[in-house]
């Protein structure tokens, strides 16, 4: 984890806050829907879900209804893991289904949905600024039709076009210019976050227990007989941050062969 005075917008703490000012979530919203949004609601309960204690929970970083009933689930993605984000927005489009459904409501109730990723890598290696995929045939080239849609922003993409706004945005994620109102908007918001002495203190406490965590896995390692500590520590993060084991894994920078050992032993 970075420290405080590190902490830009690409980083998931600073980039929820960011969101949760409701004027540059809906404007930013607009812009990627291309239509107007009325009474943004965010779901704070439904952040993290967790269906039952047997299932693997995720974590959004902001989920927002529309008036009219749209779900809309915003992600920023900064480690490179192009051959998981199709399966990860599968799930993360599951999980808001399944939620919908756990309410009562009627698979023919369930809402017209959208999973847009930000990413500060190129998620498919074709350079372009922004990839929309939605359900098709094959043969016959129509849409399903199923409302389900996923988004993928490239802040290094030079291919395709954009909103000046969205343009804007993606160019300050990665090169931290300030071009246009919007981003401009954005700028002032970071700015004004990281003077805030309380939210200082929130991050700091996450970054102190996130530290002692990573810092006892690596101290006990993974040896048998201590692989537990490490079991502890990623379940505690899921558990109480309501993070996906993924997460954890980043966080607490186990490597992809520790992964592997740790995957065979949690439950």
């Amino acid at each position: 984890m970075k420290t405080w005075e590190e902490l830009a917008i690409e980083d998931d703490f600073l980039f929820q806050k960011v969101m949760e000012n409701q004027d540059i979530c809906q404007h930013f919203l607009e812009k990627v829907l291309n239509r107007k949004i009325k009474n943004l609601k965010y779901n704070q309960n439904e952040k993290g879900v967790n269906l039952s204690p047997e299932n693997k929970g995720v974590r959004f970083d902001i989920l927002v209804e529309t008036a009219d009933g749209v779900m809309i689930d915003v992600e920023m993605q900064t480690s490179d893991k192009s051959q998981w984000l199709p399966k990860r927005t599968r799930y993360y489009q599951a999980m808001i289904d399944l939620n919908t459904l756990a309410k009562g409501s009627s698979y023919k109730k369930l809402p017209e949905s959208y999973i847009v990723f930000i990413c500060t890598f190129d998620p498919f290696d074709k350079s372009r600024k922004v990839y929309t995929f939605k359900n098709q045939c094959s043969e016959e080239k129509f849409e399903l039709g199923d409302g389900a849609t996923r988004i993928f922003y490239n802040t290094t993409g030079v291919i395709g076009k954009v909103d000046e706004d969205i343009e804007n945005f993606l160019n300050y994620i990665e090169t931290k210019k300030v071009n246009g109102t919007f981003a401009k908007k954005v700028a002032a918001e970071v700015e004004r976050l990281k003077a805030h002495d309380a939210l200082k203190l929130e991050y700091m406490s996450l970054f102190a227990r996130m530290t002692d965590a990573r810092d006892e896995g690596r101290e006990e390692g993974l040896e048998q007989g201590k692989i537990n500590t490490l079991l502890e520590n990623i379940k505690s993060l899921i558990t109480k941050e309501g993070w996906s084991i993924n997460k954890a894994f980043d966080v607490l920078g186990v490597t992809p062969e520790d992964r592997a050992i740790v995957e065979k032993n949690f439950q």
